[in-house]
Parts: structure tokens; C-alpha cells; sequence
């Protein structure tokens, strides 16, 4: 008899968890499962049978033996099951099963394209990104959308509005400064048009041009339109060192005032007086969400970031040499300040601001001063950025804290193109180096931070548990050998471990390559407003 001491969800519950997630990302609703008895001998044509995995379902459950059944684009069964005849067999024993990993927040807009097949994200188990990240998104985004169905990448892809966009199309050059009545009810509007769109939110980089200009009325505004289409709210908030708590408290009012949803982008104490302050911000945010603000977070898991030199400098008062010598006493020191672009000289990347001092025969504050100056008149020809670099400014500790936050899920912030290893070995590294190797958290609930709690935090109710229903978005990995390999020297290193990959029930990542297949789709947020 086939289909044993079956663990199924039924159809009441899972309609519950449905609606409890909000109108984001509606499933229609589930047939009744025929009976086992009533089954045909014959598989239904292109079914998949995942057998003897052990299976991490995404809530944070325990693992547990059981096969899964995949038909079409969807899990059909969980549990004992027994083969039909045409079904292709997947042998998992000894593997660990696990939803697809979500990753809420992403660069790859401008890559994807160029890199359909996605092997950065596939090849560390990422089935779902999430982009228009830190204000800037693409637009319209009806455009992009079209796009992505047209010419489908390897993954499934969803998208935030930018505030930094929206701003750029209204105020052009001349941003620095805040927006005019006109301006706001332009940027409404056009916030609007990309809600209906399918925008999850509104997404902001405050530490960021233009955004860095902005009050945090203009943001309430725009949040509050957001929240009317059913949307979020995520943020590079205004400062990750010198202002820090004064940002925590900007994104907290945002929340309460607008009443929606608001997330931390890559949580970080990127500042030496910072340090050890993780539980610190914990309570905090305890306390937000005790008050009613739903407040959350992501992070990745490296103790450097990447961005531009310029970010250093929140006045932006670049020839300011007490500023200098403040970024790098306590910022980052000189030799960890990794160049990563430099297109004045490009022989500079790969090299420290400590090592270009040697070669300038200058101090490092100097240093720092003229490589903006250099960058920035080059930028004023060109019309676009024209360094980046790689900063150490994290304390291990604290990251290991933030990590056990229950509201904090996991992204990578890289790109598929990048010279950050996060782009290629973020989820690798947490369940090779931070679960297996240091116990900082248990597999099941890394699982749930990667999978079930990511799709919460993003409104995606049809992804990120392993249950009848839930689109399969799968990911098979060895827990004794995944780790990353990818490096500030290698940041393009594949990461070991990941057996397999499927998206949509379609298999893009096996035997260490992506298969050429293209089935994710574009993730529109369905609800309230949209078209």
C-alpha cells in the first residue's frame, strides 16, 4: 500500500497558514488529496520521488525521515511513500532535504540577465532572491517583470520599489536637499504604480545618495502608501557605526507611524564603540515589537562589508582630515579597507589603503582623503561610481549573537557577479562554519531562518516549507561536508556540499554545475492594489 503512515498537512491548516501570512503571494485553494487506496499504479507524467532524506520542513521543526513527492511545480505528499511505476527516483539517504533558501536581500538586478543560470545563488541552495535593495530598484518594474517572463533566470526573483529610484526620477541632479510638497506627491505616485506592479514594499538607503538627503516624514509618507497596497518596508538604515541607535530609532517610528512591517537590512555593529552591543540591540528591537512595531532583521555572516569609500563619510566632507582619522580608528583600520574597484588605477585592487600609503609614501588618512578625490573627479566625467572596497568593521561575537536573534533570517547582500564572497558562499558558510563547526545555532532552526522565517518576513506564502502545496523549491546538501570556499581573493569560489537543486520542481544545480534550466519565475505581490 502506498503512501503509509502519511504526514500530510491537511487542507484546513494550511489555508490557515495561508491567511495568516496576509494577501501577499495567494495560493488558490488545494484540491483534497485522493486517497490512498484510490491512487493509480502509474505516476502522473514528470513526478518526482525524493527518497529517505532527512527532512528539515522550514517551521524549525526537528529533522525527520520521510520522501517527498514533487508534481509539477508543487510538493504533492510528505511521508512514507512507496515508488510508482515512471516516477524518477531520487536516492537522499545520508542527505538532508530542505526548502530552497530564500535570499531577502540581493544586487543581482543588474546581473541577472547576464547570468541567467544564477550559479552563485543555485550553488549555495538559494532558490528565491529579493531585490531592489538599499533604495534602488529596477523601473519600472512592470518592465523588469515582463523581462523575467519572457526570458526566465534559473531562480525565482521578487523585487522592491527603491526610494532612491523614485527620487532620482523626480528631483535628478539636484537631491541634496528635501523634497518639495510636488516632489512627495510625484513619489507617491509613482510608489503606487510600482505597488501594483507586484513590489513587495518600499525599500530605502538612507545611508545612501539621494537617500541620505531625505527626512523621515518623506519616508512615512511613502511607507504609508506601501502599507495601503499591502506592502513592506525594508532599509539600509541611516547609519551602521557613528549614528546607529539614532537609525535604529529612524526605522522603529517609521514603523509605528505608518503601521507596517519594517526590516533591518544586513544588521550589522560596524563600529570598534559598538562592539559587544549585540544584546543591546536585541532589547531594543524586543521592545519595538513588544509596543506592536513588527520589527525584523537579516544579515549575512562575514565580519566585512562591501560599499564605497564615500559611505565613510555621512557628511560627506570628504577633505575633512579628523574625519579621516576617525573612519579609521574606528571604522575600519587601513589594512582593512580592501579596494575591489578602483578605476583611476585599477592596480590598486586587491590592495589595502594601508598598502597604497606605503606605495604613495603618505599616511593612511591621507591616503583615504585622495583616493575619494580621485574617484570622485573621475565619477564627475564618467557619470557613475567608479571605486568599491571591502571593509572590516564587525566584532565575531556579535555576529554570532545577532544570528540567534529569533527574528533575524539570513541574506547574502552580494550580487552573482561580485567580488564579496558573500555573493557565492553566504548559506554554505552559516551551516558549515557557525552550525556545524561552532554550534552557534542548531541545523533546524539555521534551516528556519534560511527558509520558513525568510518567506515571512517577505509576505511569500507558497514558498519556504516542505508541505503539500508549497511550491518545490528544494535543496539537497550533505550537513557533514557543506561549507563555503569563496574568499576576498576567490569570492567566486563554489561552495561544497550542495548535492541538488530544484525550482519549481525542475532541477537547475547538480553534480557541482547548474544545468542550463531556466524555471524560476517573477514573484509579484498579489493583494490589496495590484493589478
Amino acid at each position: 500500500m502506498r503512501h503509509t503512515r502519511l504526514s500530510v498537512v491537511p487542507k484546513s491548516l494550511l489555508l490557515i497558514a495561508l491567511s495568516a501570512a496576509g494577501a501577499a503571494f495567494l495560493l488558490p485553494a488545494l484540491a483534497p488529496l485522493p486517497a490512498a487506496a484510490a491512487e493509480p499504479a502509474t505516476s502522473p507524467k514528470g513526478s518526482i520521488l525524493i527518497t529517505g532524506a532527512l527532512v528539515l520542513d522550514g517551521t524549525g521543526a526537528p529533522a525527520r525521515a520521510a520522501d517527498v513527492l514533487i508534481i509539477g511545480d508543487a510538493i504533492a505528499r510528505v511521508g512514507v511513500l512507496d515508488p510508482l511505476s515512471g516516477e524518477t527516483r531520487v536516492d537522499a539517504r545520508g542527505l538532508v532535504l530542505a526548502p530552497g533558501f530564500i535570499d531577502t536581500h540581493s544586487h543581482a538586478d543588474d546581473e541577472l540577465f547576464d547570468h541567467p543560470d544564477a550559479l552563485a545563488a543555485v550553488s549555495q541552495g538559494i532558490t528565491t532572491i529579493v531585490v531592489g535593495q538599499d533604495g534602488e530598484s529596477p523601473f519600472p518594474l512592470a518592465d523588469f517583470f515582463a523581462r523575467l517572463d519572457r526570458t526566465p533566470a534559473a531562480i525565482n526573483v521578487a523585487s522592491y520599489a527603491g526610494h532612491g529610484t523614485l527620487r532620482d526620477r523626480v528631483t535628478g541632479k539636484d537631491f541634496r536637499r528635501p523634497v518639495t510638497r510636488a516632489e512627495a506627491r510625484q513619489m507617491s505616485d509613482l510608489l503606487a504604480t510600482e505597488m501594483k506592479a507586484g513590489a513587495i514594499g518600499l525599500a530605502t538607503g538612507l545611508e545612501y545618495d539621494p537617500g541620505i538627503y531625505s527626512t523621515a516624514d518623506e519616508v512615512v509618507a511613502l511607507a504609508k502608501i506601501a502599507r495601503a497596497h499591502g506592502g513592506r518596508y525594508i532599509s539600509h538604515i541611516r547609519s551602521e557605526d557613528r549614528f546607529f541607535w539614532q537609525a535604529v530609532e529612524e526605522i522603529i517610528a517609521i514603523g509605528r507611524r505608518a503601521r507596517i512591517p519594517v526590516q533591518i537590512g544586513h544588521t550589522k555593529l560596524a563600529m570598534k564603540t559598538l562592539w559587544g552591543q549585540a544584546d543591546r540591540l536585541i532589547q531594543r528591537l524586543e521592545a519595538a515589537r513588544a509596543e506592536g512595531v513588527e520589527i525584523t532583521g537579516d544579515m549575512y555572516p562575514y565580519l566585512y562589508w562591501q560599499s564605497t569609500l564615500t559611505v565613510l563619510f555621512p557628511k560627506r566632507d570628504f577633505a575633512d582630515r579628523a574625519e579621516a582619522e576617525l573612519v579609521l580608528a574606528e571604522i575600519t583600520p587601513p589594512d582593512g579597507l580592501l579596494l575591489t574597484r578602483f578605476d583611476p588605477d585599477p592596480s590598486y585592487v586587491g590592495r589595502t589603503v594601508a598598502d597604497i600609503a606605503r606605495l604613495r609614501d603618505a599616511d593612511p588618512a591621507t591616503t583615504l582623503m585622495a583616493l575619494i578625490h580621485e574617484s570622485e573627479s573621475l565619477g564627475k566625467k564618467t557619470g557613475g561610481e567608479t571605486e568599491s572596497v571591502i571593509g572590516t568593521s564587525m566584532s565575531e561575537p556579535d555576529v554570532e549573537r545577532l544570528m540567534t536573534w529569533p527574528h533575524m533570517n539570513f541574506c547574502t547582500d552580494g550580487g552573482l557577479d561580485g567580488s564579496h564572497p558573500r555573493g557565492f558562499g553566504s548559506y554554505p558558510r552559516i551551516l558549515g562554519r557557525y552550525v556545524r563547526e561552532r554550534s552557534v545555532l542548531p541545523l533546524d532552526q539555521a534551516i528556519h531562518k534560511m527558509t520558513g522565517l525568510a518567506a515571512e518576513h517577505m509576505g511569500f506564502a507558497d514558498r519556504g516549507r516542505i508541505a503539500p502545496g508549497q511550491r518545490a523549491d528544494l535543496v539537497l546538501f550533505d550537513p557533514a561536508t557543506v561549507v563555503d570556499r569563496a574568499t576576498p581573493q576567490d569570492p567566486k569560489a563554489v561552495s561544497a556540499g550542495i548535492q541538488r537543486v530544484w525550482v519549481n520542481g525542475v532541477v537547475v544545480f547538480e553534480n557541482g554545475r547548474t544545468t542550463g534550466v531556466r524555471p524560476g519565475r517573477a514573484l509579484r505581490r498579489a493583494g490589496p492594489g495590484n493589478s
